[in-house]
């Protein structure tokens, strides 16, 4: 065991530039990082990703307003997803060990009628909308008639996701979540097999003040085949949860998870996991950057809200020991400066740190997400499934 502790952190959709099949996706042109120093015109301060070597990822094109570490602190490289999908579950499925080969069901023009008045059966409430939308944009559209009559607001994206949207003044929370739960028990196999389901519970009285809450939750698929992550809780090592991990592994392969209400929340999970003695591996998910930024196309929150991610970074980097490690990491792009609203086929960027090595050097472009949960199986001496390729030996 060369680490005693690793931590990863994904930072969720902040992609750094279009993955090698984009044009699949017809995602040609995003760069979630790329377009968002452009859009901040060289006032993109991110000081420790930058002494980590953000930039050193892409030389010839770095981001505006970040430098090329000249002797970077950390080593630096970007991942290319194998899954079909460009999904948060794909994604962090993908990290550990488990790329989605079978495509998730996957409805644009939303979902069969069939599924709809099971729902509306079971809940004994009517369902609005159906179709593609912007979760903001939703409630702020049919949020008054939810109150008036008290249906469920159905909607979608670009993803395998089926999103109820619930006022709970006039739909509780307890009841939000048994709906949704009843709608990921029938839709677990074909010919529906969607990756998650989200309840979006929100506060407010009329259209202008309608305000998603915390208390979001994911049902997704369990994952299909033993993870990484189960690996390590087998073999007695902690895997501590951070954010919405719990959610996306179904709460699989977890000794201890929390939940998060924020970016900045999630950051002080981790600086608290940081400051604990425990031997294994901590999981953290930042899902701001996507939810509330990426989706609603906005580069500036996103660059405020990374800027932010940066100086807990700062907090966070002083507290690790030299047999720490630090993986900062993505699970896919959204890029703020793309059409639509929906993630991005990107590569992500692989940051790692440890303050046991002064300088870092490139690990070039890893082919499959699934190298990290190989290079943390690798660290812990345990036998993983021969999917991804460690890095652990280059980390010198």
């Amino acid at each position: 065991m060369k680490f005693k502790r690793v931590f990863t952190i994904v930072t969720d959709s902040v992609g750094i530039g279009e993955a090698s099949d984009v044009a699949d996706f017809d995602d040609v042109g995003a760069d979630t990082l790329g377009h968002i120093g452009e859009f901040w015109k060289g006032n993109f301060q991110v000081p420790n990703l930058q002494k980590l070597g953000l930039s050193n990822i892409r030389p010839d094109h770095p981001i505006e307003g970040v430098p090329v570490a000249d002797h970077p602190q950390g080593f630096f490289g970007k991942m290319h997803e194998v899954s079909v999908g460009k999904d948060s579950m794909d994604g962090h499925w993908e990290m550990m060990g488990v790329p989605v080969k079978e495509p998730l069901g996957f409805f644009p023009n939303g979902f069969p009628q069939e599924l709809i008045d099971k729902i509306a059966k079971f809940s004994g409430r009517s369902v609005i909308v159906n179709k593609p939308y912007s979760g903001t944009e939703v409630i702020h559209d049919y949020g008054e008639e939810q109150l008036k009559t008290g249906a469920l607001i159905v909607y979608t994206s670009g993803d395998s996701v089926l999103q109820i949207a619930a006022n709970t003044a006039v739909i509780p929370l307890e009841e939000l979540y048994k709906i949704c739960e009843y709608a990921r028990s029938i839709t677990i196999d074909k010919p529906y097999r969607i990756g998650r389901i989200i309840a979006r519970p929100y506060v407010g009285t009329n259209k202008d003040n309608f305000k998603r809450t915390s208390d979001r939750h994911d049902y997704t698929l369990a994952p299909t085949s033993e993870t990484d992550m189960d690996r390590l809780k087998a073999a007695g090592f902690s895997v501590l949860a951070v954010g919405k991990i719990n959610d996306i592994f179904s709460g699989q392969g977890i000794t201890d998870g929390v939940h998060t209400e924020s970016n900045h929340d999630g950051m002080v999970r981790t600086i608290e996991n940081a400051q604990k003695d425990f031997t294994g591996f901590s999981f953290t998910n930042l899902v701001d950057f996507d939810a509330m930024y990426g989706h609603r196309r906005n580069p500036e929150g996103y660059g405020k809200a990374l800027m932010e991610f940066d100086q807990q970074l700062g907090e966070l980097l002083p507290l690790l020991k030299d047999n720490d490690l630090l993986v900062i990491t993505a699970d896919h792009g959204n890029d703020p400066g793309f059409k639509g609203t929906d993630h991005t086929r990107e590569y992500v960027p692989l940051l790692v740190y440890t303050p046991s090595v002064a300088e870092g050097k490139s690990l070039g472009v890893r082919d499959t997400y699934a190298d990290l949960g190989a290079t943390i199986l690798d660290n812990f001496n345990v036998a993983g499934n021969e999917v991804g390729t460690s890095f652990l030996s280059e980390l010198q």
